[in-house]
């Protein structure tokens, strides 16, 4: 069977995306599937295409997936309106691959949710299965953060996710809410399956070479954030858990922030008025580095802004990391991962925009380092048993490729 496979951020393990499409297109070519994948340029990822674009496209094949794509270059820092009109013209290139190429199942995973238009011509014109993977709820989260506000273009947005939602013939929800709020769109519930994102044990759980930067001593605990910088990661509330520590003396305790984004020039400018020296920026990097550097680490932040729809409806790529390395995992906002991480005894839950909370556990990490290593197993073990790659691969080969 031929999957034609749309996931605008595409990356292979080089790059410092995340790497769930490269996975499951991988369990699709071992079940013996042909993998096209579409995509556009972005940032943080890489393809594995080398060779110059021409009229706007490169095509070749990386690891056996055959790669379309397109030259949108495309970058968390980007503004919301330049993010928006790559969005569509992602969308619009799309539509022309899905109806000039062969296949037998079109799969599309969102963000953006427009990444859903090829499958919906697809379904309906060419008469085409379609697969439809939901990350984030849309438009939920842009609405609950204030991102968009104009009427019209929610209303728009709203249609689309319907459309989307009912033109698919299976659906994949990355998290409980996520699935239910799928299902509360009068989509039958056996039509969606929960498959959440997983952990790469064949990267994380491997010996590797530890490094720190240079500011982090290495009898310092060290605390790493990885992943955007934007409004959604709420990472100010690391910035004021640096000076609530820096109040106390805690001179023991680097906060490590990997990742870029809109904020990160302003989040950097808060940390240099406020004199924080506990506080590294750190420029994103790729997944085998980045293992190395959470072999050295001693706690995983799982930092969001405080809005209720992210409570059940997001699938955060850093938590797999996390859990995967074997670090205890320090989170933020109530929800199923805050859930997790109590019942498994494998990090910390505080409550949001209490940076007093986050300082004390913090402290309590650092002062009860027997603890952590404990903590570590068991996040470790909780990938090994619930989120193995692997075996959540195999069921997303089989989801979206029956007949």
């Amino acid at each position: 069977m031929k999957i034609l496979y749309f996931h605008q951020h595409f990356s292979t393990p080089k790059g410092s995306a995340g790497i769930r499409s490269y996975a499951m297109a991988q369990a699709l070519i071992r079940n013996g599937h042909q993998v096209t994948m579409v995509c556009g340029s972005f940032g943080a990822g890489q393809t594995g295409l080398t060779q110059a674009f021409e009229n706007g496209m490169r095509r070749g094949v990386v690891d056996g997936i055959e790669i379309i794509e397109f030259e949108l270059p495309y970058s968390n820092s980007l503004s919301f309106l330049k993010r928006i009109l790559i969005f569509l013209s992602f969308a619009f290139k799309s539509i022309k691959v899905a109806f000039t190429e062969q296949y037998d199942v079109l799969f599309a995973t969102t963000t953006p949710l427009t990444a859903g238009i090829p499958g919906i011509f697809a379904k309906w014109l060419r008469r085409k299965p379609f697969v439809f993977e939901v990350r984030d709820l849309w438009p939920e989260l842009p609405k609950a953060m204030g991102v968009i506000k104009n009427p019209i273009v929610l209303w728009m947005m709203s249609i689309l996710e319907w459309v989307s939602y009912h033109s698919a013939d299976r659906l994949v929800g990355l998290s409980p809410g996520i699935v239910e709020g799928i299902v509360k769109r009068g989509i039958d519930p056996k039509k969606v399956a929960s498959i959440p994102n997983g952990c790469d044990l064949d990267i994380f759980a491997q010996e590797q070479q530890a490094w720190r930067p240079e500011q982090v001593k290495n009898t310092d605990l060290m605390a790493i954030f990885t992943g955007t910088h934007g409004l959604a990661n709420g990472l100010n509330a690391v910035i004021d858990v640096a000076v609530e520590l820096q109040q106390r003396q805690r001179e023991d305790i680097k906060l490590v922030l990997v990742g870029d984004g809109m904020q990160k020039q302003a989040l950097q400018q808060r940390a240099t008025d406020l004199k924080l020296n506990n506080i590294i920026f750190h420029d994103p990097v790729n997944k085998t580095k980045l293992a190395g550097l959470m072999a050295s680490a001693d706690v995983g932040l799982q930092i969001l802004a405080n809005v209720p729809a992210f409570y059940y409806g997001t699938s955060p790529n850093k938590f797999f990391d996390y859990i995967a390395a074997g670090l205890p995992v320090l989170n933020n906002y109530p929800g199923w991962l805050a859930e997790l991480i109590q019942q498994k005894h494998c990090g910390f839950a505080v409550p949001p925009e209490n940076p007093q909370a986050f300082a004390d556990a913090l402290e309590y990490a650092a002062d009860h380092r027997d603890e952590l290593v404990v903590m570590g197993e068991n996040a470790q073990n909780l990938a090994r048993s619930q989120f193995n790659r692997q075996e959540l691969s195999q069921k997303f080969a089989e989801w979206v490729a029956q007949g």
